[in-house]
């Protein structure tokens, strides 16, 4: 076990706006679990369902959808049972909308916390995005299970080797999210109505992104602009490893990748950058 005494934090408001901490995150690591533990706990608190609202949830987005665009608009789903189709891209794009959302009131959701107690703030936005996984981790089985149906009953989905690029897809999305999520938090310590702002831009995100219908029926050149979107690569590898519906956009999963990182660099930045002063305007 390591001897806490060989650590001294130096708390001040002239450190460098690149300096991101992230040793001193590392020995925050604890504090990150029981945030986690908290944020699956209050969530839940006083619900009659509780954390089955977990699975719940995408299994009604699926259906509805399912009848929407599949029954009724019937949108083709790459040869694929429209119910695999839709519950593919809805629990990733849940996880995604779902880290952006929550991270995104990170500041003004734990100030009183912070005006309190000092801990790197990078380990509420973490922690958020870690509680996200625990639900998608959860509807993945649920996903793996409905897909084990209906290969048994003879449906049309291939999954392939490319199974093993999931946990590459995984950590990119919630590392997605969690950029977006933590640039979104610094602004609104400033300005509060970017937060009504945030459910309807995701809303909007997700139409542009083929969570609901997929890539291959658009024209070329709509698809290469769509597959801009860091967000859409994500979704189409999904259905492509685990339904084998059409191929790899490893071109455009690379872009998405290099977006990713960018934009968590550039968050971490602010962040670190708004936490010195936001008790003073949260």
């Amino acid at each position: 076990m390591e001897d806490n005494k060989n650590y001294m934090t130096v708390i001040s408001s002239h450190t460098k706006w690149t300096d991101l901490k992230l040793k001193e995150l590392w020995r925050y690591r604890d504090l990150i679990f029981l945030f986690v533990k908290r944020n699956f706990a209050t969530r839940y608190k006083q619900t009659v369902l509780g954390p089955a609202w977990i699975l719940i949830s995408p299994l009604i987005n699926t259906v509805i959808s399912t009848f929407i665009f599949g029954t009724v608009a019937k949108i083709p789903s790459d040869g694929v049972p429209y119910f695999l189709f839709y519950m593919c891209g809805n629990i990733i794009w849940g996880f995604f909308a779902n880290s952006l959302t929550s991270t995104s009131s990170t500041f003004v959701s734990n100030a009183a916390i912070f005006s309190k107690v000092y801990f790197p703030r990078l380990v509420t936005p973490i922690s958020t995005v870690i509680t996200g996984l625990l639900d998608f981790a959860i509807q993945l089985v649920m996903f793996v299970g409905f897909l084990i149906y209906y290969i048994c009953i003879g449906a049309q989905v291939s999954p392939n080797i490319y199974l093993l690029l999931l946990p590459v897809l995984i950590v990119e999305t919630g590392i997605l999210g969690l950029g977006f999520g933590i640039i979104i938090s610094s602004l609104t310590t400033k300005y509060r109505d970017l937060t009504v702002l945030v459910g309807f831009g995701v809303s909007l995100w997700m139409y542009i992104t083929p969570v609901i219908y997929s890539s291959s029926t658009m024209s070329e050149k709509l698809r290469r602009v769509i597959m801009l979107n860091p967000m859409a690569p994500i979704v189409e590898t999904m259905r492509s490893i685990f339904l084998g519906t059409g191929e790899i956009p490893w071109f455009y999963l690379g872009i998405s990748m290099i977006v990713t990182l960018v934009v968590l660099l550039l968050g971490a930045i602010i962040f670190n950058k708004v936490e010195k002063t936001f008790i003073d305007t949260v």
